[in-house]
């Protein structure tokens, strides 16, 4: 039994005629119709019953039918099998991450590649540099994330991590940040922060170029991306963001408000808190029954 052989039982079994098949096929009635009853023959069992309008599937031609779809899905799959992998489409890589990389450097890397190449297996395994590189010099691992100082003449490197020219340690002169779009929320409720960013960068000599962030937790997605900078805190600058300080400093300054009113005696507590140099001291316990 050869391939074509299927492909000529399930095109008749779709069209539900030997004569559209052999039209569709490209292939001469008689001989059709001959490889089809040889077909038969050697499962043993008749797939067809012929009539004057065209054929009808048996049931166990039904099942064969089935069965021939799935054989030639398969078959298909595997003669790709070459291609895919000349391609990238499919295979394995071992990638060692080291354990002093940035948190949320790998995880990024991992998800493009995994949602560009679902059929690619990778296979992490995470310890320090030195270790990593001993795997990769006899063969264990194909690739690692470690610092670029370990680069030698015999390996190949590729930066990975934010694609911003400013996405390097230390810290980052003010004048750097000329004519670089500068994230803000452009939101009506977010209009205080921008306009103390905007203020910040004048008074450093700067001309701002802002740009609207992303809605919600995509605020920063462009800075993510490596298609712009923001001024923030260093607290807010997780994942696959790089935190540096500006130099000349400058401190954008949150507060503690609350309204007129007189507050309740708990918000009063947390406003004393607040106070500088404050010490909050422990209420006395009166009496225990």
């Amino acid at each position: 039994m050869e391939l074509r052989h299927l492909r000529y039982f399930v095109a008749i079994a779709e069209e539900r005629s030997i004569t559209r098949a052999a039209e569709r096929l490209w292939i001469a009635q008689p001989g059709l119709s001959t490889q089809v009853r040889r077909l038969e023959a050697e499962v043993g069992v008749q797939l067809l019953d012929r009539h004057p309008r065209g054929v009808e599937l048996t049931p166990a031609g039904e099942v064969f039918l089935e069965r021939a779809r799935a054989t030639l899905v398969a078959a298909e799959a595997a003669s790709s099998t070459g291609a895919d992998l000349e391609a990238g489409l499919v295979g394995t890589v071992r990638l060692g991450i080291a354990t002093e990389a940035p948190a949320g450097l790998a995880p990024s890397l991992l998800a493009a590649f995994g949602q560009d190449r679902p059929g690619v297996e990778v296979t992490v395994f995470e310890t320090y540099s030195g270790a990593l590189m001993r795997g990769l010099r006899n063969g264990r691992l194909d690739a690692v994330i470690a610092p670029a100082a370990f680069g030698s003449a015999e390996l190949r490197s590729q930066p990975v991590g934010p694609g911003h020219r400013l996405a390097c340690p230390g810290a980052v002169d003010a004048r750097q940040l000329h004519s670089e779009p500068v994230v803000v929320t452009g939101h009506r409720d977010g209009a205080g922060h921008d306009r103390a960013v905007a203020e910040l960068l004048t008074d450093l000599g700067i001309t701002p170029v802002l740009q609207r962030g992303g809605p919600g937790p995509a605020l920063y997605a462009a800075v993510a991306a490596g298609e712009a900078v923001a001024l923030t805190t260093a607290a807010a600058a997780s994942g696959a963001l790089i935190a540096r300080p500006l130099e000349p400093a400058r401190d954008l300054r949150f507060a503690l408000l609350w309204s007129e009113r007189a507050p309740a005696p708990a918000l009063a507590e947390l406003i004393r808190a607040a106070e500088p140099a404050a010490v909050v001291r422990r209420p006395v316990l009166a009496s225990v029954a």
